[in-house]
């Protein structure tokens, strides 16, 4: 089987190659803007929005993964969001259909679904609150159409919630740095859930997908289980670490006054600031999804939820040199 993934250079993308590296009937090929540091032998330089380059790498593939977007909270311009993530769907779709591809898996995301909802489904109405969740929207719309328009072909997509793992850099390591370095403060009460999701489980999880082969159009939610509220998440990092953090809980209004302070701070001096107003309303949402049709799919995570933590907060804050030498190691254990 040929499996092209766009967008392979990064955080999850590498980590998706290390795991389908394990199958020698795979033949591999990353098609990126940026060149992969770890696999370059497998990469070509390429962007979305170049339909011509995708028509050209594309020859001969089986299956798309397609993981290039723009997702940073601070994107600028914000027609961003929607130039890469829905006209390089779009561009994504065209290219496919000129070499004759009918399989995709597609990551989306669940901000789709907006803040503060009642545990959502696949079947909950989107509502999202900034442009990455419209533009991710927008792009599984197209899907929706096109799928109509080619009822043959197979596409799978998958809303994943906040993904963590060694390595990344987004805001759960942020989180999880604040923690460790011991200068975190919780802002609001703490009671909020958050759902999240290891990168391991994430790419064992599109693999599975790709053999097992779901016919026609599928979404999944995935999350691994159980949520934990903030102040859980903290309590559990702090014992993991033996940590002292400030048992201080600063109100959500002051917290989301600093943001906007934050934001201006930001355009004053044109520099892209970690705290933003975005981020402090997404600390203290509650963010949980069911993710029920993808648990009773038959697939089986090899990491719970703690033990990816385990396994994140060991290689960043607290390596030993097995582990450090290995962060891409994939391993069945769930402890």
């Amino acid at each position: 089987m040929n499996i092209t993934i766009i967008g392979g250079s990064g955080f999850v993308g590498s980590r998706l190659i290390a795991f389908f590296k394990k199958f020698s009937d795979l033949e591999l090929l990353n098609i990126d803007k940026m060149q992969s540091d770890i696999y370059p032998e497998i990469t070509v330089i390429a962007n979305v929005m170049d339909i011509d380059a995708l028509n050209k790498h594309l020859m001969g593939t089986d299956v798309v993964v397609l993981l290039a977007a723009e997702h940073h909270d601070n994107v600028s311009p914000v027609s961003l969001y929607y130039d890469v993530n829905v006209v390089g769907m779009r561009n994504t779709l065209l290219a496919m259909q000129s070499n004759g591809i009918k399989r995709l898996v597609f990551t989306s995301s669940v901000a789709i679904y907006g803040l503060n909802k009642q545990n959502p489904s696949e079947t909950h109405p989107a509502d999202p609150f900034n442009d990455y969740g419209r533009s991710k929207w927008q792009a599984e719309c197209l899907l929706q159409e096109w799928h109509q328009m080619h009822p043959d072909w197979n596409i799978n997509i998958i809303r994943p919630t906040v993904i963590f793992g060694e390595k990344n850099r987004g805001n759960v390591y942020n989180l999880l740095r604040q923690i460790a370095s011991g200068k975190f403060v919780m802002i609001g009460n703490g009671h909020n859930k958050k759902s999240m999701a290891y990168v391991g489980n994430v790419v064992a999880f599109i693999s599975f997908l790709i053999h097992k082969e779901y016919k026609g159009y599928n979404v999944f939610n995935y999350v691994d289980t159980p949520d934990l509220s903030m102040n859980d998440l903290v309590y559990y990092v702090v014992e993991a670490l033996n940590k002292h953090v400030l048992k201080v809980h600063f109100p959500y209004w002051l917290g989301l006054f600093a943001g906007y302070s934050f934001d201006l701070l930001g355009k004053i001096l044109n520099r892209k600031l970690i705290v933003s107003s975005v981020r402090v309303k997404k600390f203290c949402a509650v963010t949980q999804f069911d993710a029920s049709k993808a648990q009773h799919s038959g697939f089986q995570p090899a990491y719970s939820l703690k033990g990816g933590l385990v396994r994140t907060l060991q290689f960043e804050f607290a390596p030993t040199k097995h582990e450090k030498s290995d962060p891409n190691l994939i391993v069945t254990s769930n402890k």
